[in-house]
């Protein structure tokens, strides 16, 4: 297991909804790319990618929800 898919947790979707794997997938794909880019050398470009890589953790954590969350019943 990548990095990506272990902090999106690839494999957790109970609903085996399409769109959570996609989403989950493209997700887990970007951190990989920029683990794979940092050479840890820079400080300032880790911490950059630090914070990307949580930010596309919320990202697909939203969009995760976004595709499952039902209407509103009244």
């Amino acid at each position: 297991m990548t990095l990506g898919e272990y902090r999106v947790g690839i494999t957790f979707n109970p609903s085996s909804n399409v769109h959570v794997d996609e989403i989950k997938r493209r997700a887990a794909d970007l951190i990989d790319y920029l683990n794979d880019w940092n050479s840890g050398d820079n400080t300032e470009s880790s911490r950059l990618i630090s914070l990307a890589m949580t930010h596309i953790e919320d990202a697909a954590m939203w969009g995760v929800k976004a595709v499952t969350k039902g209407p509103r019943s009244a």
